[in-house]
């Protein structure tokens, strides 16, 4: 889905850094997928994201493990200990890399990542992708337009996310000059809204 001026698209919102530091300290068991059935039929207007119902009334985590394209961010984010915090009351908003995103990264780095040792580093990463604050669509063009083409986010991590427009999509570009595009906007959750990506983005 693309992001255009004239459709809603949130941009940011996570809790402080606090709660996340708590959350890494006190990891939780990732939340099985929920069987299809006919009571769980989405509705029309319910989006879909990697042939799954994204579920208004559901957290975050609770749509995202049945998303069968973000796999690998739910593992990722069940070894950082962050599963806790992304199904708290929040809002937040996390820019969401696909699994093909992960799989740009060099051969063996998410493999790496998930081990314990490396629990730091992957926490850094994750919330290298959530930013503070609920911005919509027309706010954040807003920012862009105010800007002189350019917003800058403030990521959970510290880093920042720079915003722009190319054409009808919006793009990340991250610290070291890497650019994700958003692929689909606008999934809202109970505690938030998720942004699909096509890049994981990485902090400096």
């Amino acid at each position: 889905m693309k992001f255009t001026a004239n459709r809603t698209l949130l941009v940011a919102g996570v809790a402080a850094t606090a709660m996340f530091a708590s959350a890494c300290s006190n990891a939780a068991e990732t939340p099985a997928p929920e069987p299809a059935d006919a009571a769980s039929a989405p509705a029309q207007d319910v989006p879909m994201v990697g042939g799954a119902a994204m579920y208004p009334n559901k957290t975050i985590v609770e749509n995202a493990v049945n998303s069968a394209d973000h796999t690998t961010l739910v593992a990722a984010v069940t070894a950082a200990g962050l599963v806790e915090t992304l199904s708290g009351p929040g809002p937040f908003t996390v820019f969401a890399p696909t699994d093909a995103a992960f799989a740009k990264l060099p051969a063996g780095t998410v493999e790496s990542l998930v081990q314990p040792a490396n629990k730091a580093t992957l926490t850094r990463i994750l919330t290298y992708h959530v930013v503070s604050g609920r911005i919509a669509a027309a706010d954040l063009i807003q920012q862009i337009q105010a800007g002189g083409g350019s917003a800058r986010l403030t990521t959970v991590e510290g880093g920042t996310l720079t915003a722009s427009l190319r054409g009808s999509s919006v793009i990340l570009t991250d610290e070291k000059g890497g650019e994700a595009t958003v692929t689909q906007a606008d999934v809202f959750q109970s505690n938030g809204v998720i942004h699909v990506t096509d890049t994981v983005s990485m902090p400096d």
